[in-house]
Parts: C-alpha cells; sequence; structure tokens
C-alpha cells in the first residue's frame, strides 16, 4: 500500500467518508474511528484505524506502517487511556489496555497470523509494535 503524501488530508477524508456510510469503511475492510486526548494539548484528535475483533475487545496495532516511531494516537492513549470509538454505526467509550512481555507477543502473533503485513511492519520499524486491547467501559 502506497502512503498518501498529506495523511492528515487522507485521514480527514476517510472520518468523513465512514461517518457518512454508517459506520462502514469505504473499501469495506474493518475500520474504526478511535478518538483520544492530545497528552500536551488536551484537545480530541480523531484517528482511523483497522482493527480487529477479540471478544468483546477490540484490537489496534500501533505500527505506523512501520515507521520507527509509535503514532500519535498511541502517544496520546498511552497519557490517557480513556478513549472514544466509533465503530459500525455505534459509538462508545472504552479503555485502552496495552498488553506488554509475553501477552503482547501472543496476541500479535495471533494478528499476524490473519494479516501478515504487520510482520513487514514490525520487522522495518526497529521498535516493538505495540497492541492495543480496546475494552468498551461497562456502565
Amino acid at each position: 500500500m502506497t502512503m498518501p503524501s498529506d495523511m492528515k488530508a487522507h485521514n480527514r477524508e476517510l472520518v468523513e467518508q465512514f461517518r457518512a456510510n454508517g459506520g462502514t469503511a469505504p473499501d469495506n475492510r474493518p475500520l474504526l474511528l478511535l478518538t483520544t486526548t492530545g497528552r500536551r494539548t488536551g484537545q480530541r484528535r480523531t484517528t482511523p484505524m483497522m482493527f480487529i475483533p477479540d471478544g468483546d475487545d477490540l484490537l489496534v496495532i500501533a505500527s505506523n506502517a512501520g515507521a520507527p516511531k509509535h503514532p500519535d494516537w498511541f502517544r496520546n492513549l498511552v497519557a490517557d487511556p480513556h478513549v472514544l470509538v466509533e465503530v459500525k454505526g455505534e459509538t462508545f467509550e472504552a479503555t485502552a489496555v496495552v498488553p506488554e512481555g509475553g501477552e503482547r507477543d501472543r496476541i500479535f502473533a495471533g494478528v499476524v497470523e490473519r494479516y501478515a503485513f504487520f510482520a513487514d511492519h514490525q520487522a522495518k520499524a526497529g521498535r516493538t509494535i505495540p497492541v492495543v486491547i480496546l475494552r468498551r467501559d461497562r456502565p
């Protein structure tokens, strides 16, 4: 996949299309919108991303397409794990959990079995790519 030259503009367009289509990605891939709170600004930031269902939870992968640094949304949710998730026409609050060690490795191996391109991202990143578990907050 070729990366867009203006990723922020690309993401804004993807968010608009997602919401206009009732929570469906234009190409029918598993997509959600994750809203985090900026760790420095305190402003809400919404990022479209692929997700993987895992029972009642959703997994998102902070691969940043194999870049050497973590994506901003990941650094934001580490600072404040309370997030908003929009998926399949539904919006809910969730808590982001970042597994470490063996648990992370086990989950990541399962992700790679389903989506091999994440192994390529890991190979070129030069860092351990985090897995994030999004757990729906219960009232």
